[in-house]
């Protein structure tokens, strides 16, 4: 049993001063309010401290990228060609590195839990390692390492697009039919700190007539499905030319759509997308600042969650990994889009960050700070330059629209103190690690 002392706490609606957590076997036991000083042997957590934040997308490879791809001009297809050519070096031996070292960061970031879109499953030209999920199983092994909880999104990716077979690059992504990808898949085992789900990487890396396979496979198990829909123009009329319609009525037909699926971007929807998504109780993850930084677009977040669809949020590429950053990002990029302000509180904006969030990634458990949740805290700095000044009670606008990943003092994951005091307790130099992986992808 750990005590945990929060100076300041967000308790879903407000900020309370003073908070006694009480955490067992991983788990919040008891959350006492009105505790002025801290208890005898409670560990001590000063500034405010929210429940754990949730990277619903990411891709762990990109982070290599980083810096790399901003030199000249381009698109998002441009870009591609870059990310290919750096999935190309990795080896489950290299990945696990560059995963160790990115999920590190993330809890230097405040995030407790990561939900991984992985696709890249087998060895160069598509041959299968010994191990057919050596790949999936590094990143598992690596958020273990790392500290925090993974959703491993087995993702189904089967052609390069509408009627085309896989090309060079894509050959390493491929099980070549959906029936071999559920067949993979179902050989990858649950976690404590890990949990297994699915994902279709698009409807044009999936034929249409193998959709059903894959929502499948998720509705037998519960498990979360996740799929980027809609985040290119050029997808949406490759499918209308294929298929007739938009990419989110062809999931619609197929039965992906639904409460345990989000699509990730929804950034280039027609009014009767949004209602489909909404009305199935289909999520939307935002990714802001990767979203911005290939020019994608601004999607309809705001007409997506009047229609019904959780918002999540998702560092996806890891141009950089700071979930206030994409809270805040998307209620601006809004401001921007309408010339409005205020289209979000700071507390929905947190609990697209926090709970929504875990619940897209199949922990429901997660994302509160009440008895019976699971004891994940993240806990960020009111004294910090860009911080200090608000009034403690305004600490949730001040997390949301004045700090950065860089003023996260402390991360709890299961009750175990994982960043304290700005500093990674199991990796000890997370830079020096994300330099030598990423230097590795290079030689």
């Amino acid at each position: 049993m750990t005590t945990y002392w929060l100076e300041h706490a967000w308790l879903d609606t407000h900020v309370e001063p003073g908070v006694a957590v009480v955490t067992r076997d991983g788990r919040i036991s008891d959350v006492r309010t009105g505790v002025d000083t801290p208890p005898p042997g409670a560990e001590i957590l000063r500034g405010l401290t929210l429940p754990g934040l949730a990277n619903a997308h990411s891709h762990a490879f990109h982070r290599a990228l980083r810096g790399t791809v901003q030199v000249g001009s381009g698109t998002f297809w441009t870009w591609r060609e870059v990310m290919y050519a750096t999935a190309d070096r990795l080896t489950p031996e290299s990945y696990h590195a560059l995963a160790r070292a990115v999920y590190a960061e993330m809890a230097l970031a405040g995030v407790t839990c990561v939900g991984e879109f992985h696709y890249l499953h087998h060895a160069p030209g598509g041959t299968p390692y010994a191990d057919p999920n050596a790949m999936g199983e590094a990143l598992v092994a690596a958020a273990a390492d790392a500290g925090i909880r993974i959703t491993l999104l087995d993702t189904a990716y089967l052609s390069a697009g509408f009627g085309q077979q896989p090309n060079t690059h894509q050959l390493r992504f491929s099980d070549g039919t959906a029936e071999a990808w559920a067949e993979r898949c179902s050989l990858l085992k649950e976690r404590d700190h890990a949990r297994i789900g699915a994902a279709i990487h698009s409807v044009r890396a999936v034929p249409a007539g193998q959709l059903a396979t894959v929502a499948e496979w998720a509705e037998e198990r519960r498990a979360p499905l996740h799929v980027h829909l809609s985040e290119q123009t050029a997808e949406n009329d490759a499918c209308r030319e294929a298929h007739g319609c938009t990419p989110t009525r062809l999931l619609a037909d197929h039965g992906v759509l639904g409460r345990r699926t989000t699509g990730v971007h929804n950034t280039h929807l027609t009014d009767e997308d949004i209602a489909l998504i909404g009305g199935s109780g289909t999520g939307t993850c935002m990714c802001p600042t990767t979203e911005r930084d290939l020019a994608d677009g601004i999607g309809p977040a705001v007409a997506l969650q009047k229609a019904g669809s959780p918002l999540s949020l998702g560092s996806d590429s890891h141009a950089v990994i700071d979930l206030l950053e994409e809270a805040r990002a998307m209620e601006l990029n809004e401001r921007l889009r309408t010339r409005t302000r205020g289209h979000w509180t700071a507390a929905a904006l947190l609990r697209a960050a926090s709970a929504d969030g875990h619940a897209a990634l199949g922990w429901d458990e997660a994302g509160t700070i009440e008895p019976g949740a699971l004891a994940d805290l993240t806990t960020v700095a009111l004294d910090s330059v860009r911080t200090a000044g608000p009034l403690p009670r305004l600490g949730a606008e001040t997390a949301v629209f004045a700090a950065t990943a860089a003023d996260v003092r402390h991360t709890v994951v299961g009750g175990r103190h994982i960043v304290r005091d700005g500093a990674h307790t199991l990796v000890p130099d997370v830079p020096q690690a994300l330099a030598r992986a990423v230097e590795a992808l290079r030689s």
